[in-house]
Formats: structure tokens, C-alpha cells, sequence
């Protein structure tokens, strides 16, 4: 089966093919992030007109890249949630009208969903059941995931995800848009011991998380700090570290409370150099195993939603084209 993927959820314009006997067949990406830089952030109106502008010609060049025709696709996936929910309706509108026009079936993919499953792309990809890191820019959570749709939501951010402390952080030490890639690439050149940040919610019971705590810790570092290069590289060290240790330290606990041998980290924090590290090295000193994407399959990309995608299809599940996006959709109700 080939399944055309469509991912319009933030600011991201991914579309692939993706062929259950022959695996990823192309895949194409457009970044906004220079439509959004002068604002510091994404704006949710000009990200939804962008989509519209990009989505046809992304399609029409993957069909290309793949040598393939309209003729060819045996169904289409579209992200149906979460996000923001005016670039979700480009997606699920065009993914609807195509289905519709080529006489295939649709089905709508979970985001989050999409993230957990793109390490599936790899050659070497992890069996189930395994213990899930989900960490991006809108979302922090660690799953217990038994199967494709059997999924256990073991605890999450209450506040911040540590992709949003990365790039509040990033913003507050002058760092331009989009400032996680930035803050870690600002860390490599710190040093070690100038500053101990907190770890939060790791001397209390339970795998939640909180990062607003230490983004204010970080406001009030650097107001005290002077203003050097050097400074403002240890104390993006200092915090990276915090957030790595704190998600590592949730994460040991999650493979203690399931019983599992197996982490999958995924998202874009997951291209964290700092934190693949830590967590490769350690899995061999703790004997766990550790999966994550490759680089390309982090941030929010049209091949993860093909992929999960074309799983749902192989079950037979569908949608009717009056279905509506979900910009709120909890991971641990889908089936």
C-alpha cells in the first residue's frame, strides 16, 4: 500500500510516500522559519496561509520524486491533531478533497502519534513494547506503548515543554528564532561547574514534569550575570544539562515502573546532541536499549505521518470526509 502523508500542524509543511512493502519512497519539507523570525515565534494566521500557498506544489514534487502518479497512491494520512487548529484545516481539508478526487481512503493521524512512531522509518527499528520520550517544542510526555494504538500516558509537562524552556530560554540570553538548535549549539562552547540548576519534580514521587520553574531559575541567572559571551555560554550548558538530567532521571524511572528494556526518545528535543549522548551512554552502563530518529525525522516532517498513517489504513480504519480537525487530542484516546 502507498500512502501519501500530509503534516501542516504548526509551522512545518511536510508531505511523503510511504509503501508498506518498500518503505519511505520520498519525502518533502518546507520550514516557515523565516516567515516567523521577525515575529519571535510562530503566527498562527500567516502559518495557515503559507500551507495553502505550499501544500500542492510539495505534493505535486514528491509524486515527482517518487515517479508516481495520482494513480498510483492507495490512500492518504493527514495530520489530524493536535496544533493549531487553522494549519491543521489546510491539511485535513487538501487530504480529504484528494482522497475524495482519487477515490482512496483517508484517515487522520495523531500527531504525537506520528513523533512516536518515526523511528519505525530506521532500519534498525525497535520492537514493541518500549517506553516512549516524547519531547518537543509543544509537548513533553513519557508513554508506555505495548502496540501501534496501545498507548499509556505515564506522565507529561504541567506547564512548559522542554522544547518551549529551550527556546523561552534561548530568547531571554538574546538567542534569535527558533532557539532551542541555537541555546544547544551555545552550550557546546560552555563550561562545566560555573552554575548548578535544579532538576524539578525529581525529589517527589511520579513521572510529570515542569519546566516553567527552571526557565524562571534561567531569567534570573542571567539577569544577575554579566554580560560575556563566555557567561552566556555556561549558563546555556548549565540549563541544557538540567533539562537532559531531569528527563533522563523521568525516564529511568518509567523503565523501573513498566519493567521495560527498551526508551524511545522522539520530537524535536530529540536531535539534542547533549541528550543523545547522555542517554547512549548510560544505556550501556545500565543495559537498557535506546532508539531515535534520524536527524531529518525529529521536527515535524510528512514521512512520520505517512508511516503511521499507512499502518492505520492496513487495519482498515478510515475517515468520513466531514470529519473535523482536533486541535486538542489526548495520545492516551486513540485505539
Amino acid at each position: 500500500m502507498k500512502v501519501l502523508g500530509i503534516e501542516t500542524s504548526c509551522d512545518e509543511t511536510g508531505i511523503a510516500i510511504y509503501d508498506s512493502e518498500n518503505g519511505l519512497l520520498a519525502h518533502e519539507l518546507y520550514s516557515q522559519v523565516k516567515l516567523h523570525a521577525d515575529y519571535g515565534g510562530v503566527v498562527p494566521e500567516l502559518a495557515s496561509r503559507d500551507h495553502v500557498r505550499k501544500i500542492i506544489p510539495l505534493i505535486q514534487r514528491t509524486l515527482d520524486s517518487a515517479n508516481l502518479t495520482s494513480s498510483d497512491i492507495d490512500g492518504l494520512a493527514f495530520t489530524r491533531g493536535p496544533g493549531l487548529v487553522g494549519a491543521l484545516l489546510v491539511g485535513a481539508s487538501v487530504g480529504r478533497s484528494i482522497a475524495y478526487a482519487w477515490d482512496v481512503p483517508a484517515v487522520g493521524v495523531h500527531h504525537m502519534e506520528g513523533h512516536l512512531l518515526a523511528p519505525m522509518l530506521d532500519d534498525n527499528a525497535p520492537e514493541f513494547p518500549f517506553v516512549a520520550l516524547l519531547v518537543s517544542g509543544g509537548h513533553s510526555m513519557i508513554v508506555d506503548v505495548k502496540g501501534i494504538g496501545q498507548y499509556e500516558v505515564l506522565g507529561e509537562s504541567l506547564d512548559d515543554a522542554a522544547g518551549e524552556a529551550f527556546d523561552k530560554t534561548a530568547k531571554l540570553l538574546g538567542l534569535d528564532y527558533p532557539g532551542g538548535p541555537l541555546l544547544a549549539k551555545l552550550a557546546e562552547k560552555g563550561e562545566a561547574g560555573h552554575y548548578k540548576f535544579p532538576r524539578p519534580m525529581t525529589d517527589r514521587p511520579g513521572l510529570d514534569m515542569s519546566f516553567s520553574g527552571l526557565k524562571t531559575f534561567a531569567a534570573n541567572t542571567i539577569r544577575a550575570a554579566a554580560d560575556d559571551p563566555q557567561v552566556k555560554a555556561n549558563i546555556a550548558y548549565a540549563f541544557q544539562e538540567a533539562i537532559v538530567d531531569t528527563l533522563f532521571i523521568k525516564s529511568m524511572r518509567a523503565l523501573k515502573q513498566t519493567g521495560r528494556k527498551r526508551i524511545v526518545m522522539a520530537g524535536g528535543v530529540s536531535a539534542n546532541r547533549y541528550l543523545r549522548d547522555k542517554f547512549a551512554e548510560e544505556s550501556r552502563r545500565k543495559s537498557f536499549e535506546v532508539y531515535y530518529p534520524a536527524f531529518e525525522y525529529c521536527t515535524d516532517n510528512g514521512a512520520m505521518i505517512a508511516y503511521a498513517g499507512c499502518q492505520r489504513l492496513l487495519k482498515g480504519e478510515r475517515v468520513s470526509l466531514d470529519m473535523q480537525a482536533k486541535p486538542r487530542w489526548p495520545l492516551d484516546s486513540l485505539a
